[in-house]
């Protein structure tokens, strides 16, 4: 890679050298996996970090290696209640943000679940696209004010938006049949969509925002999935790997998985990332529409960055939620 970063670099690869002293830092979904490995590189490299989660006992079990680190290098962390499945419980979160009126220079709205059964959040919308979309869309529209000049807002999505474009038609299956991982793509694409619709709102004030894909990674957003399917998907890449004379397919670590979104948070020239897509600590490029899905695979699909599709699905989710922002 141009920047000598890939798919194998880990958080403390990227964050070489750096220091954030002064940086305030939000991470959502800090309870488990990237979300902890997130904030403990950039509370090590002496970031203030506030990280954001659903369960408050379990993200204090989960985090205590991160205020070590905080305190060893100069950092902080502190916790603060978000169940993104409940617009009151958002609402009230980011309320209580702007109430303290502290700036922050990244929000990294890594939160999220995946291929979960069919079921709806508190408000009524189906669980993935209520949880992964409309619930940091909310958040972070909310607390949009407290991002300061310069800042920027990175979005967790997944190489699994190549599943499906986002159905503005019938976003919570009342029509269609529902599928899982139908419905995690519609979920990713909406996070990518809102970063491009996000980024053009902002950019003037010299906010940019992006969306990262971590790659493939052995976490508890798997916990839905049959262990079967996802052993059957990883020999499918294998394959596929074998035909084309690669090297089997290898599940990222988990600091290597955080590494694209704390590149793209601290790291890479704004102007690089803005508006689009990135993974292995790069910016991704726009691929076809057909071909295999797979996290082995690079590449965007034209849909995720269409700015057209992005400005309709924040009219659609400003609809769902009864809020304009």
């Amino acid at each position: 890679m141009a920047n000598g970063f890939g798919s194998t670099s880990t958080t403390e690869d990227v964050l070489s050298g750096i220091n954030l002293k002064g940086k305030r830092i939000l991470v959502t979904g800090v309870s488990a996996g990237l979300g902890v490995e997130t904030a403990r590189s950039l509370a090590a490299h002496d970031a203030h970090v506030v990280g954001a989660a659903r369960d408050l006992a379990k993200a204090e079990t989960a985090t205590a290696q991160v205020r070590k680190d905080a305190i060893a290098n100069g950092g902080s962390f502190a916790l603060i209640e978000l169940d993104l499945a409940s617009l009151k419980n958002v609402r009230a979160s980011a309320d209580g943000l702007l109430a303290k009126g502290k700036p922050f220079d990244v929000v990294i709205a890594n939160a999220g679940v995946m291929a979960t059964p069919f079921g709806h959040t508190s408000d009524g919308f189906e669980t993935q696209f209520g949880t992964n979309h409309l619930g940091h869309f909310v958040f972070v529209n909310r607390i949009a004010p407290l991002i300061r000049p310069n800042g920027r807002l990175i979005n967790l999505s997944s190489a699994g938006h190549r599943y499906s474009n986002v159905d503005l038609e019938d976003p919570n299956f009342e029509r269609t049949p529902y599928e899982p991982f139908v419905a995690y793509g519609r979920s990713k694409t909406a996070n990518i969509l809102f970063a491009v619709a996000f980024d053009r709102r902002h950019r003037e004030r010299g906010i940019r925002a992006a969306a990262v894909h971590p790659g493939g990674i052995q976490t508890e957003l798997a916990r839905h999935v049959d262990p079967a399917r996802l052993q059957n998907m990883i020999a499918q890449i294998n394959q596929q790997h074998a035909a084309e004379g690669k090297p089997p397919f290898q599940l990222k670590t988990i600091p290597q998985g955080a590494a694209t979104s704390v590149w793209a948070g601290v790291v890479a020239p704004p102007d690089e990332i803005g508006a689009q897509y990135c993974e292995n600590c790069h910016v991704g490029t726009v691929v076809p529409e057909s071909g295999t899905i797979t996290v082995a695979t690079e590449g965007v699909r034209s849909y995720a960055l269409d700015p057209a599709n992005a400005e309709a699905l924040w009219k659609k989710s400003e609809e769902m939620v009864g809020e304009s922002f």
